[in-house]
């Protein structure tokens, strides 16, 4: 399904820096899914695209069961496949907040219309969502 050749990569989280740039995808929704198939990703792109701007621990929060290594991992890799940005500030104590790039923030509304459907399900009971969004209006 991969192919060698010299031009860009998308999605290749696995794969070495050096090896990425030889390597292109006969189909664009196989890069996709090797990014948004990790079990923390979508959810942690829509939280981040609806607080626009956000610290790792308010992500820590916000999925509570998420492990601090899982959530660190997993923002590393989206970073790695700029999906999201990782912003320092120079202050004491150290300060790190994360948004999304152009193509995170076209993840985060395509992920609007799954959790619509989801939401729609026969027998869907939406307990506890950190989408922010009432499961009525989803």
């Amino acid at each position: 399904m991969l192919k060698e050749t010299k031009g860009n990569s998308i999605g290749f989280s696995g794969i070495e820096e050096s090896k990425r740039q030889h390597l292109v995808l006969f189909c664009p929704l196989q890069g996709a899914i090797d990014v948004i198939s990790k079990k923390w990703a979508l959810l942690i792109i829509n939280e981040i695209g609806n607080h626009k701007r956000i610290r790792f621990s308010e992500l820590r929060s916000e999925l509570r069961e998420i492990t601090a290594k899982s959530l660190s991992n997993t923002l590393e890799d989206l970073k790695s496949n700029d999906l999201i940005i990782r912003e320092a500030f120079n202050e004491i104590p150290p300060r790190v907040e994360y948004g999304l790039t152009r193509d995170g923030q076209g993840l985060h509304q395509a992920i609007i219309p799954l959790l619509q459907w989801a939401a729609s399900r026969k027998d869907a009971v939406v307990t506890e969502c950190s989408c922010k969004a009432k499961p009525e209006t989803l």
